[in-house]
C-alpha cells in the first residue's frame, strides 16, 4: 500500500453508490461514449479498485478516467448525491502522484504554473497568428483555426492585443460607505476576453465598490484539478491566498463559472485559510442580482427595436443553484428580447483539459447545443462563463450559424453606458 492514496477522504463517499443508474441518462460522455467506464458508477468503481489498490493503473483504466467532464450533472441527480467529480479528481491526482503527469497534464502545468510564459505565449500569438492560424469568415463570429494535430476542425477567438492587467488599475476607489471588495479574473478573462473584466470592475465600482484586482493572483486551478496535478493545486492556492491579502476585501467576485467553482470549493485537506478564503467567494450574477440590478435595467428606456438573446448554462452555475439571477439580469436589458432555449442546460463540452484531451468527443458533446440555439431564433448566445463562450461559439460555427456568444456583463455594462473613470 501507498502512503497516503488521494481517494482515502471519499472512501465512504465511494461505498453510497448503489448503482442504480440514476447518472447514465444525464452523463453527456456517456451519451456519446456509450461505454461503462464513462458513466459515474463505472468511474465509482474504479475509484473502490484505485483505493483497495485491487487494479493496475493501465492505458485502459487512465482512458475510463479520463472520460470524465467533471460537470457534476451525475451528482446532481444521484439519490445519495455522491461527489463524483470530485471523486475523479482525487483518482487523476492519485494516477498522477503515482505516474507522473501525462503530456497534457504537464502542458497545463507549464501554462497556469507560470504567469510570464502564459502571458508571454499570448503576446506570441497575437503576433503571430495570421502565419500561425488559418482565417475561418467572418460571419462564423470566431476567426482562428487551431493548427494542433487533432484539432485542425476547432476555432478559436482572436487573441487580445492587451491583456486584462493592462487595462484596468490594480486599485479603483470606490464610496466611503462601500467596501473593498476583490476582482478574482481566471486565465481566460484575463488573457482572452479582458472587455469581460473591464465590465465586473465597471460594475462593481458602478455600484461603489473599491474594486481590487491583484496582479500577482494566478489560475483557479480548474485546469489543474481536471489534470490532476497535485502540486500545481496546492501552488495555486498559495499564490491566489497570498495575492488577495494586500487589501482587506468583503468578498472575492467571480465573472467565469469555472473560477467560482476552482476556488470557491474545499476538499477535505482545505486548510482553515482556505476555507476563509473561498468562503469571501461571491458569483457576480447573484451578486448583482441582491444588489438590485435587475429593477434597475428595467427601469432604463427602451427603443421598438430589440436584439434577440437566449442563455446558456454553464455547469458550474447550474450544479450551485445558480439559475435565476443570470436569467432575471438578461430579461430585465432593455431593447433585448429573451427567448428560453431547449436544452438550455446541457453542458457545452468544454470540461476543463477534457475538450484538450478528448476534441472529438468534446465536439459531438457541444453539437447538441445546436438545434436550441437555431430555434431560439437567437442574434446573441449569452453565457456566464468564459469557457462556456469559446466552446459554444466553436460549435456555432461548425454548424454555420449567424449567431454569437457574449457574457452577460457585456450586455449589462453596455445597456447602463458606464463610464470607466479610471482612464
Amino acid at each position: 500500500m501507498t502512503d497516503y492514496n488521494e481517494l482515502t477522504p471519499y472512501k465512504d463517499a465511494i461505498n453510497q453508490c448503489v448503482r442504480c443508474g440514476a447518472c447514465q441518462a444525464h452523463c453527456p460522455v456517456y451519451d456519446q461514449a456509450r461505454q461503462e467506464g464513462a458513466v459515474a458508477r463505472g468511474k465509482l468503481a474504479l475509484a473502490k479498485a484505485l483505493l483497495e489498490e485491487s487494479v493496475t493503473i493501465d492505458s485502459r483504466l487512465e482512458e475510463d478516467v479520463s472520460l470524465c467532464l467533471m460537470c457534476g450533472s451525475c451528482v446532481v441527480k444521484c439519490p445519495n448525491k455522491v461527489p463524483t467529480d470530485k471523486i475523479v479528481g482525487a483518482m487523476r491526482r492519485e494516477i498522477s502522484n503515482r505516474k507522473g503527469l501525462s503530456l497534457t497534464g504537464k502542458t497545463v502545468a507549464a501554462l497556469t504554473g507560470h504567469p510570464p510564459l502564459l502571458k508571454a505565449l499570448v503576446k506570441t500569438a497575437d503576433v503571430l497568428s495570421p502565419v500561425l492560424f488559418k482565417k475561418v469568415p467572418q460571419t462564423s463570429g470566431l476567426r482562428l483555426r487551431f493548427p494542433v494535430s487533432g484539432h485542425a476542425q476547432r476555432t478559436l477567438p482572436a487573441v487580445a492585443s492587451k491583456n486584462l492587467f493592462t487595462e484596468l488599475p490594480e486599485f479603483i476607489q470606490g464610496r466611503p460607505d462601500k467596501p473593498v471588495v476583490g476582482l478574482f479574473a481566471g486565465c481566460a478573462i484575463t488573457y482572452i476576453y479582458p472587455k469581460i473584466g473591464v465590465a465586473m470592475a465597471s460594475l462593481l465600482n458602478h455600484l461603489g465598490y473599491s474594486v481590487f484586482t491583484p496582479r500577482t493572483q494566478g489560475c483557479c486551478g480548474i485546469p489543474a484539478r481536471s489534470t490532476g496535478d497535485t502540486k500545481l493545486i496546492e501552488q495555486l492556492n498559495r499564490t491566489n491566498l497570498e495575492a488577495f491579502k494586500a487589501h482587506e476585501v468583503a468578498y472575492i467576485i467571480t465573472g467565469c463559472a469555472s473560477c467560482h467553482s476552482g476556488i470557491g470549493e474545499t476538499d477535505p485537506n482545505s486548510t482553515e485559510e482556505q476555507a476563509d478564503f473561498a468562503g469571501k467567494v461571491r458569483e457576480i450574477h447573484q451578486f448583482l442580482y441582491q444588489e438590485g440590478l435587475a429593477d434597475t435595467l428595467a427601469a432604463l428606456p427602451t427603443t421598438k427595436e430589440r436584439t434577440r438573446i437566449t442563455y446558456h448554462d454553464p455547469c458550474h452555475l447550474k450544479t450551485k443553484g445558480i439559475i435565476n439571477e443570470p436569467r432575471a439580469l438578461l430579461q430585465s436589458l432593455p431593447n433585448t428580447h429573451y427567448e428560453e432555449m431547449e436544452n438550455s442546460d446541457l453542458c457545452c463540452g468544454l470540461g476543463g483539459s477534457f475538450s484538450a484531451h478528448h476534441y472529438a468527443y468534446s465536439k459531438a458533446i457541444g453539437q447538441r447545443k445546436v438545434a436550441g440555439i437555431k430555434a431560439s431564433k437567437a442574434e446573441l448566445l449569452a453565457t456566464a462563463c468564459p469557457g462556456c463562450m469559446l466552446q459554444l461559439q466553436d460549435s456555432i460555427n461548425h454548424a454555420m450559424l449567424n449567431v454569437q456568444t457574449i457574457h452577460i456583463l457585456e450586455l449589462i455594462s453596455k445597456a447602463l453606458a458606464l463610464d470607466q473613470k479610471w482612464k
